[in-house]
């Protein structure tokens, strides 16, 4: 299994304003604990042994709270002093990433995926990425992924409330790979990877329907405070 994961977690939470303070995302509180925890909590139940969180806005927040460990898993911070996107921020936290492929996690979502079976699946199918999924009844909110014999061959905008398959937010990314397509310090790893460079590269789509739920919109994070256990 990959050691080594990164958490996206520099996000503002605009969106959540009316219902979270003045947080970073990942930080809103779900039953009296940070979003953040039940991310870390689920990584450490696969033996991940380090976290590598990529945090921005209102970062001594995350770092007074959670320290350098949480359980068993070693945390260190890659902290970008200026908005860089999500591309962006993802790749200055490859300067801490030694493993050849690693896990990154969007930090506002919660897949329950099978972590060993993903990476299982990325490996055999050679790719440089993959991407788990998940199947929705109303995909209108997110868009929609199309595969092709596991392969990704496109993406498509926000639109309707058709059921599709969308990005569930966990990778499993080849760490030279990435750092060698990345096209600048600052750019956004959905329009300038994964949108402009399946064609060309092996970008899997692992769909799992295990648990999700993405805390971007405040009737999604209320949901989460009624099927979400705090952590142990």
């Amino acid at each position: 299994m990959a050691g080594e994961a990164v958490i996206l977690a520099g996000g503002l939470g605009t969106r959540l304003r009316e219902v979270v303070s003045d947080l970073p995302k990942p930080m809103a509180p779900v039953n009296g604990r940070p979003f953040l925890e039940y991310l870390l909590s689920y990584l450490q139940k696969y033996h991940i042994r380090k976290v590598i969180l990529a945090t921005g806005y209102k970062h001594e927040t995350i770092s007074a709270h959670f320290g350098n460990n949480y359980k068993s898993l070693d945390i260190i911070y890659s902290v970008e002093k200026e908005p860089l996107g999500t591309g962006g921020a993802l790749l200055l936290a490859t300067d801490k990433i030694t493993d050849d492929n690693f896990l990154m996690l969007n930090g506002d979502t919660y897949f329950e995926v099978n972590l060993p079976d993903f990476e299982n699946f990325h490996v055999s199918s050679d790719a440089v990425m993959s991407v788990a999924l998940r199947p929705v009844k109303n995909a209108g909110r997110y868009g929609t992924v199309t595969l092709n014999n596991g392969r990704i061959v496109s993406f498509s905008e926000k639109a309707g409330e058709s059921q599709g398959l969308i990005n569930g937010g966990i990778y499993m990314i080849n760490r030279d790979w990435f750092r060698s397509v990345a096209p600048g310090s600052s750019f956004s790893l959905e329009k300038d990877i994964l949108e402009k460079k399946i064609t060309g590269n092996f970008i899997a789509g692992f769909v799992s329907d295990s648990y999700f739920i993405d805390i971007g919109v405040p009737e999604d994070y209320l949901r989460a405070a009624e099927e979400l256990l705090p952590p142990d």
